[in-house]
């Protein structure tokens, strides 16, 4: 017996080692090529950006953009419309390899988006490139579904990894992104690989960088600021659960009131031109990371994280393209940056605390938010990051701008109508409220 038992545990080291190699071949290709794009992504939007804030009559524009972007995805990408979610639909249930079309579809409609002028982000672009690009393998090594969950995954860790330069984050993101409040484990090793792989190929060809931000002031850890730091962390909470129900509600009310899709950016570019025309600052549309600085180093407006947070939903809502994760850096950042009017805490830690636990309660990934947070700022501010970020994720509800997210452990059991959510999505969640 003990013989048998020996020879079986040789077996099954023998089985993780092949497990092993396989997927650093997979995960090293899905890394070139993810990692790659996001060099090529990042180079681009920087270029929009700039060219955009050199010739600002250029915003003037959106509303012709949104028409290009609307008829690009109403005659060629109705199967990839969906964006992220379509990524997450096919992880829970399996229908067709998601087309490569995807790719330039997105790409472009983001480039669109920010060079006229419209408020978005990056990350979304970054995870659809990187997970429409690795279920390209399925299809050519012939992997079978639960291969293909793996290889999901794999792809949004790299896309997000390579676009932000957080390849631990970017990992445990596509692991904790998928399901709320659970974790798929055969799929950590390759969720690693293809962050770290994708993250070294995008740095590689050095034509992008990261922003870098620092937390210059960290409070001493006692009670009296864990509490502030709880109190952080629900206002954290509660302004997330507004932007996602503000995306969600002018996503609704276009398609309600226009029923010919390629008209609704047109119409959302048209009033998104004419408000910061009378604004008179392009401070609000775009990424906004020079904005994003500033908050941990000067008092900025009361109304900044607001502005952020109508601007970036409209564009979104309108059928723009993009991230929602930078926009809502800066809505956090600059939140953190008001909250110090009653809250003792530093601004520079405040700032820091909103920067990653908004995101965390918008996309229901405290544990990766508090990583990111971590290789953002160093390990010094740690305790405090974790605070808000899973503080935030309790009070944003069971709402998010990832509506095909399942719900796999409900946040909380004090009220019996939330004991009947496992295999409930977002979206059918919201519907029965």
């Amino acid at each position: 017996m003990h013989k048998i038992k020996k020879i079986f545990r040789s077996f099954e080291q023998s089985f993780s080692l092949l497990f092993l190699l396989k997927w650093t071949f997979i995960c090293l290709l899905i890394g070139v090529f993810a990692g790659s794009a996001s060099a090529v992504f990042l180079w681009s939007l920087e270029w929009a950006t700039n060219y955009r804030e050199a010739n600002v009559w250029i915003i003037a524009l959106l509303p012709i953009a949104g028409l290009i972007i609307g008829l690009s995805y109403h005659y060629f990408g109705e199967s990839v419309v969906k964006g992220n979610n379509l990524l997450i639909d096919e992880y829970h249930t399996p229908k067709k390899v998601i087309p490569f079309k995807m790719v330039p579809l997105v790409f472009i409609g983001t480039i669109l988006t920010h060079l006229f002028g419209g408020s978005a982000g990056r990350e979304g672009t970054a995870v659809q490139i990187g997970g429409a690009i690795a279920d390209q393998f399925t299809k050519i090594f012939k992997r079978s579904n639960l291969d293909r969950k793996i290889i999901l995954i794999a792809g949004i860790s790299a896309g997000f990894s390579s676009v932000f330069g957080t390849p631990l984050a970017g990992a445990i993101f596509a692991l904790e992104v998928m399901v709320i409040g659970r974790i798929k484990f055969d799929a950590i090793i390759p969720s690693f690989l293809a962050a770290i792989f994708a993250n070294y190929f995008c740095d590689i060809w050095q034509i992008s960088h990261h922003t870098h931000y620092t937390i210059s002031t960290v409070a001493d850890l006692t009670p009296a600021t864990v509490l502030w730091s709880l109190l952080a962390g629900i206002i954290f909470g509660l302004v997330s659960m507004l932007f996602s129900k503000s995306t969600h509600f002018w996503s609704n009310l276009f398609k309600k009131h226009i029923q010919y899709p390629p008209l609704r950016p047109v119409i959302g570019g048209v009033v998104i031109a004419v408000s910061v025309y009378l604004m008179g600052t392009t401070k609000y549309i775009g990424l906004g990371v020079p904005t994003i600085i500033d908050a941990f180093n000067i008092d900025l407006n009361s109304y900044d994280f607001f502005l952020k947070i109508l601007l970036t939903s409209f564009t979104l809502g309108a059928g723009f393209k993009g991230g929602e994760v930078t926009p809502l850096f800066f809505i956090g950042a600059t939140l953190g940056n008001v909250l110090i009017w009653f809250i003792p805490l530093p601004m520079p830690l405040l700032a820091g605390m909103g920067f990653v636990a908004v995101f965390a309660g918008a996309t229901n990934t405290p544990i990766a938010c508090t990583i990111m947070g971590i290789e953002l700022f160093g390990i010094e501010s740690g305790v405090f990051i974790a605070l808000a970020c899973t503080t935030s994720y309790l009070f944003s509800g069971h709402t998010g701008i990832y509506t095909a997210q399942i719900i796999g452990s409900p946040k909380h059991l004090f009220f019996k109508k939330e004991k009947g959510l496992k295999l409930t999505n977002i979206k059918q969640y919201r519907k029965k409220k």
